[in-house]
């Protein structure tokens, strides 16, 4: 077995870099474990589960740890209140523009 040693800047790279590792090795499992002929769709149906699972996760760390750096600062500058009567709001994407008169 190969050993490396990984840095990691702070707390959301650690979780990630354990995150990576446990998927890993459920996925060797789960390769194991499955019968022939069924490997590969087995695998990739769990790699799609914990990739989605995997991202959701970090993604909710760093905005999170965005979040208590804001609250520490007392706020973002810039920030007004969210919703309400007479602020722009975006309509569907693509829908820049309305479809040409025919």
């Amino acid at each position: 077995m190969s050993r490396r040693t990984l840095d990691a800047e702070d707390e959301i790279e650690a979780a990630a870099m354990e995150q990576a590792r446990a998927m890993i090795r459920e996925l060797k499992q789960l390769a194991q474990a499955t019968p022939d002929g069924h490997v590969l769709a087995h695998v990739e149906r769990a790699t799609v589960e914990l990739g989605r699972r995997f991202v959701r996760d970090r993604l909710q760390d760093v905005l999170n740890a965005q979040a208590k750096d804001l609250e520490k600062k007392g706020g973002a500058a810039g920030t007004g209140p969210a919703g309400g009567s007479g602020g722009i709001t975006a309509g569907p994407l693509g829908a820049s523009s309305p479809p040409p008169a025919r």
